[in-house]
């Protein structure tokens, strides 16, 4: 049996941050739910501890102390501005968590990278082009969120999901060491947020960067679906 835990888990209010929220409490976890704004409407179970925080320029103390471990969902919106020139929310952020926790005494952080920080060599060929031309600064301020973590005192995990989608937990995503197995580019929402979960509960994967993919229907993998999603 999981022990219960109290999570602070950042970003809840985006697509895999709410499904993290809504596992975690179906798992009987303790939650926090941080996010810079909230909407009218969250549609997040009734007992969530809904805080307010910006991880670029809060201190997260406050949102982090007596907690158990920190799960960040946080991510950047596809636009044309983002891709160009990101702010620094993966720096910043990890900075900013890396700074509350020594001084809350918390030690467990999991994060969501990308399978594309260290290859473009999955999905259609189109696909890969598109990705590496339009989303080269993210996907290096990635890399330089990785290189925070390993330089630091505390017990990380670094997931590195395909291309996102849309979906519940499936329970037969596939995890793999590094990067997404080569027949797979896609990762759902659901599956992710439970992965993470589990790495947490477990204890699994510290001071690594697993990856996770699933194979999906072929419109969800074909490279006109992806372009679309990719465009700016």
């Amino acid at each position: 049996m999981v022990d219960t835990l109290t999570l602070a888990i950042f970003g809840a209010a985006g697509k895999t941050g709410k499904q993290a929220v809504r596992q975690a409490v179906s798992r009987g976890h303790t939650v926090r739910a941080v996010e810079k704004s909230w909407p009218d409407t969250d549609d997040l179970p009734e007992r969530v501890d809904r805080r307010t925080a910006n991880v670029i320029e809060d201190d997260l103390a406050p949102a982090i102390d007596g907690c158990d471990a920190v799960i960040s969902c946080i991510g950047l919106p596809l636009t044309a501005g983002t891709a160009l020139s990101p702010p620094p929310l993966y720096t910043e952020s990890t900075k900013r968590y890396l700074d509350a926790m020594e001084r809350c005494g918390v030690s467990r952080i999991v994060v969501i990278s990308a399978s594309f920080v260290v290859t473009r060599d999955r999905g259609p060929m189109a696909f890969r082009a598109a990705a590496t031309v339009a989303l080269e600064p993210i996907f290096t301020q990635m890399g330089e969120m990785e290189r925070l973590l390993r330089a630091s005192a505390v017990d990380w995990t670094a997931v590195r999901p395909g291309w996102l989608m849309e979906g519940d937990a499936t329970g037969d995503a596939t995890v793999t060491p590094e990067v997404i197995a080569p027949d797979l580019i896609r990762t759902r929402h659901g599956d992710l947020a439970a992965f993470m979960l589990d790495c947490v509960e477990a204890g699994d994967w510290i001071h690594r960067t697993p990856a996770i993919g699933r194979k999906e229907a072929e419109e969800a993998e074909s490279a006109a679906r992806l372009l679309r999603e990719i465009a700016l």
